[in-house]
């Protein structure tokens, strides 16, 4: 299915988002030769350690390139938010949207047109200007199905981009959208002169207009970025330099911090936390960042949701997160967590009943269930997996645990060689708003192509209501019509979280001004400095 289509990214977009492509060996080969230690550009403008330099310990490898339009590893989208702008952009801590190359939130021209002007003097990290060209070049990208974007299927509501002069931009519509100013943050602004000559070297030393500009990276070693000296935005650089070690390694990052090698690490592990004293500090955010079960409903057992909702019903989650997470976590209520200002409580909350999950498993003809249950490696994941087994035992359900890589258990979930998968997903990394988080999970891709919903009558309604509520000007309306999909998922059960989890960070005390934690994966450093 297109990209450009209301339902969704197609495969090949996927196929990036969970690593399964040979291409990532390529990309990250160009990566390495851009530098690494022994590179002579990797401080090129920057002025030594101390106050100038800020060192972060990060979680993951880079598994994708740069290129914003396709990036799907947690490291370069991180990265990202500091060399690329969009027009408009989100807070990184509160996911709020703000200005970034546009001077201001888009203006509504009329129910299907908007207007945004580019911020004088703005130029990209080669020191040409940006220009409303760049911009529709950068949109146009995303749109073209032949490009297989991931961010596509964010703004499928978008029928044409046009310059009306060198600095305005005018978006036409296929339909009202009320999202629409903030939605556009998803697409970050390329020069189209750069990647129009080559794609895939953009991809490996990437070019923006940010307040940070690339140096460098080396796959599962670092990523170094300097200050652009001619940013003229509202977010510039407080530091020269920036050096990100990707350290895959929790004892590792916590060891970094500890010994001041680094200012701050994403991703502490839970039973790290109550181990910060002094000057380190640490803080736990709640995240939109879930665990999932995910059944195959082409399986005749899981393609009765009354099978799906015993084993949600079996779970014993709170003792999953008070044993595995230490508490650094919220059983599902619905489908965002409470603390999201789009939260509704579904009709169906699963709390922890065996004898409810037995008399579903009767009622469904069910007697002896036993199945093999595909886990992502994520440490945490991998934690409570064990209790996962131990809860579906206690209830008369026999399962073996698979355990392996992201690539290796999405493969085999491409070919529907699955029972059951349990695995982490965090879609408000591209943004916050509820329509654009159930789109994820429940609209094109994942229902069509991995859990097997296309059919069912649930599935056509789920669309039918996004489709509704996108097209609704009435905030409280949309509001409501975003419950009903919350209630018919949470019923169906066929991809449904069991918790949302908090995110750890940790830094250390009098080092940096303005840092905050994020509610997402990663780290960011717009607008600190060091102290």
């Amino acid at each position: 299915m297109s990209p450009r289509s209301t339902a969704g990214v197609d495969r090949r977009a996927f196929l990036r988002l969970t690593g399964a492509i040979g291409a990532a060996t390529a990309i990250t080969a160009g990566l390495s030769a851009c530098g690494g230690p022994g590179s002579t550009a990797e401080g090129s403008s920057a002025s030594g350690k101390g106050a100038d330099t800020l060192e972060a310990g990060l979680s993951y490898p880079l598994s994708t390139g740069f290129d914003p339009m396709i990036t799907s590893g947690a490291t370069p989208y991180a990265a990202n938010m500091h060399i690329f702008e969009g027009l408009v952009d989100l807070d990184p801590a509160t996911l709020v949207a703000r200005p970034a190359l546009a001077t201001e939130m888009p203006k509504k021209i009329n129910a299907t047109t908007y207007r945004a002007t580019l911020r004088e003097g703005a130029t990209f990290h080669d020191g040409s200007p940006v220009t409303a060209q760049d911009v529709v070049f950068s949109f146009e990208r995303v749109l073209d199905p032949k490009n297989a974007s991931l961010m596509a299927q964010f703004v499928p509501f978008i029928d044409r981009v046009v310059a009306v002069d060198a600095s305005t931009v005018e978006f036409k519509l296929k339909h009202p959208f009320a999202l629409f100013p903030s939605r556009i943050s998803v697409v970050r602004i390329v020069p189209e002169k750069i990647v129009g000559a080559d794609a895939k070297a953009f991809d490996a030393k990437p070019v923006g207009s940010g307040p940070f500009r690339f140096v460098s990276a080396v796959r599962e070693d670092k990523i170094v970025m300097e200050a652009y000296d001619k940013y003229n935005g509202p977010h510039p650089a407080k530091v020269r330099k920036m050096t990100w070690h990707l350290m895959s390694d929790p004892s590792a990052r916590v060891s970094a911090l500890r010994s001041g090698r680094v200012q701050a690490i994403e991703d502490v592990p839970y039973i790290d936390l109550k181990g910060f004293t002094g000057d380190d500090k640490v803080e736990s955010v709640q995240s939109f960042g879930l665990l999932f079960l995910m059944f195959n409903c082409k399986d005749e057992r899981f393609a009765d949701k009354r099978v799906r909702q015993a084993l949600h019903y079996a779970l014993d989650t709170e003792k999953v997160i008070s044993t595995a997470l230490l508490g650094h976590a919220e059983s599902a209520t619905g489908y965002v967590p409470d603390t999201h200002p789009d939260y509704h409580k579904a009709a169906t909350v699963y709390g922890h009943d065996p004898a409810k999950a037995r008399k579903l498993l009767d009622e469904a003809g069910v007697k002896k269930l036993s199945f093999t249950l595909l886990v992502t490696d994520t440490g945490w994941v991998k934690d409570i997996a064990p209790l996962i087994k131990e809860s579906w035992a206690a209830a008369g359900i026999e399962v073996k645990l698979d355990i392996a890589q992201s690539p290796a258990q999405y493969s085999k979930v491409d070919k529907g060689d699955f029972e059951v998968l349990a695995a982490p997903g965090d879609p408000s990394v591209f943004g916050n708003d509820a329509d654009l988080l159930l789109r994820w999970f429940y609209y094109g891709f994942w229902p069509e192509k991995r859990y097997g919903w296309t059919g069912s009558d649930a599935y056509k309604k789920v669309r039918s209501l996004l489709d509704e509520a996108a097209r609704e000007a009435d905030g409280a309306r949309r509001k409501e019509l975003w419950g009903e999909v919350t209630d018919l998922v949470a019923d169906e059960a066929a991809l449904y979280p069991v918790l949302h989890r908090k995110l750890p960070t940790a830094w250390r005390e009098g080092t940096l001004t303005g840092f905050r934690p994020l509610p997402t994966t990663g780290l960011s450093f717009v607008d600190v400095g060091r102290a």
